[in-house]
């Protein structure tokens, strides 16, 4: 039986660098009044008054995102509320979903394991050991679209394309921005970190490392909401310039009966936006939520998870992993997924993730935790175990008296297990780039391991060994080992 009720989740304090975050932005129900989104396939383009400001104007899904007033443009059928995004901050409402976060603030106290030793996720999936020795993604490209992306950071310079990365926000700046959140380059690792960080514990290694990735920002610098109309330019963008999969960490909301006539509008938008992305090639892969809802019910809704189009995935994670070892920099990360102090299995449903049989195509690695051992650590215990272990590590950046520099940090949310089908899709098309939108959807499907409980995994948790296995089978002779045969080890593991 899976523990998936409603909790308080409490907020830890007195840690050095301990903030608690969600990991998947969640959409607010608000919607600004100046911002709104036109259907041109409810009313002519020529009824749209000069006075209204056009932001976006995404002609491939006849949609506009204007500014003005709306009861200018046709009837309501004709017009949608620019539905604003928020990510999670350090509180958790009730009802925007948990996710938690930590710094990697642990990297001046000895014998601290290497950071790969940490990343439960790629080890479990045999990452370094099995995976990569088939392919790393080259020739293969993907979009964040999210919060900007660290280019600067060690172990996703190599990966980033500055040209073609673009911020569809209006505020000015480019696709990072200094003092946004950093959940956009906590993703942009999971799917693409190459471990390049030459610190004494190195850095952490994504799915992907040879992929080529935009970095599409969504969220003004300072702001807490990203607007829809944004967000459906992004989509499109990304479809035009050839991505293989578009990573949508980000959702309004769930809740029991909340399938209102407007998320309906938006629902509608957003599928015809992954429905056009899904005809140029592109993969849109968004994170199911962390309500912790059944979206099976009709009276509830997941934006845009439930759209057409889209490929949803929940979160797993364990309990327990590394906990009781302490600091010992012998720990082999393959033990201790197999150890006794590991109470729950990597592929265990995360307490906050939204779910539902008939929506959530696979599960992933997103995170879990132990909030009675969030409670010991919120207490000021020293003993406390190290329940952020259960979280996912990844890349983030610190930010000092305008000054950024290269971080670590733990997150876990729906938001970290959407990558990983991101990156998983950037391996498939690496192999086989001619293979169609439907059929590696299928692949997906088809080659998850099937343990079980499909309201919380859909057709399976994400086998990246029987993936690429499957995707490089059809023909021997395919060789995209991502590596340039020049001698050097690519693998970038420990």
């Amino acid at each position: 039986m899976v523990d998936h009720s409603r909790r308080k989740f409490l907020q830890l304090t007195g840690m050095a660098g301990a903030g608690l975050a969600f990991g998947t932005t969640a959409v607010s129900a608000a919607s600004g009044k100046k911002r709104f989104l036109i259907d041109l396939r409810e009313v002519d383009r020529s009824a749209v008054s000069a006075d209204t400001e056009i932001i976006h104007d995404l002609a491939d899904i006849d949609v506009l995102v204007a500014a003005g007033d709306p009861d200018e443009v046709g009837g309501p059928a004709a017009t949608a509320p620019d539905v604003e995004i928020a990510p999670h901050d350090d509180e958790w409402d009730g009802d925007d979903g948990p996710a938690v976060e930590r710094d990697d603030d642990d990297a001046e106290t000895p014998g601290v394991p290497d950071r790969r030793t940490l990343q439960w996720d790629k080890h479990a999936q045999e990452l370094a050991e099995e995976v990569h020795e088939t392919t790393r993604g080259a020739g293969s490209r993907v979009a964040v679209i999210d919060t900007g992306v660290y280019a600067d950071h060690p172990d996703l310079d190599e990966v980033v394309n500055e040209e073609l990365s673009r911020n569809f926000t209006g505020d000015g700046g480019g696709f990072f921005a200094s003092g946004a959140s950093d959940h956009g380059t906590h993703v942009a690792g999971i799917t693409a970190g190459t471990n390049d960080y030459d610190g004494e514990r190195g850095g952490i290694l994504g799915t992907a490392p040879k992929t080529d990735l935009l970095a599409l920002r969504v969220f003004a610098a300072g702001e807490e909401g990203a607007a829809t109309g944004d967000i459906l330019a992004a989509i499109v963008y990304a479809a035009e310039t050839d991505c293989d999969a578009a990573n949508l960490s980000l959702g309004i909301p769930a809740t029991d009966g909340n399938r209102s006539p407007e998320l309906v509008a938006i629902q509608k938008l957003y599928g015809r936006a992954a429905s056009y992305a899904n005809e140029q090639g592109t993969v849109v892969v968004n994170s199911a939520g962390n309500s912790a809802v059944d979206l099976d019910p009709k009276g509830t809704i997941g934006v845009p998870t439930e759209a057409d189009g889209v490929f949803s995935v929940a979160a797993t994670g364990p309990i327990g992993y590394i906990w009781d070892d302490g600091f010992d920099d012998e720990i082999e990360a393959e033990e201790a997924l197999e150890s006794e102090n590991l109470r729950k299995p990597t592929t265990q449903p995360a307490k906050y993730t939204t779910y539902g049989g008939s929506v959530v195509d696979v599960s992933a690695a997103g995170g879990n935790f132990d909030p009675d051992a969030q409670d010991e650590a919120n207490d000021g215990d020293a003993d406390s175990p190290k329940w952020f272990y259960d979280l996912v590590l990844s890349t983030v950046y610190s930010e000092e008296n305008g000054e950024v520099s290269p971080d670590y940090g733990f997150k876990a949310g729906t938001s970290m297990a959407a990558p990983q089908v991101t990156g998983a899709v950037a391996l498939v098309r690496s192999l086989r780039p001619e293979m169609s939108v439907a059929a590696v959807e299928d692949l997906l499907r088809d080659t998850a391991r099937d343990i079980g409980e499909p309201d919380y995994r859909g057709d399976g948790h994400l086998d990246l060994t029987a993936l690429v296995d499957a995707a490089g089978g059809e023909d021997e002779d395919d060789d995209d080992d991502g590596d340039d045969d020049d001698g050097d080890d690519e693998d970038g593991d420990d």
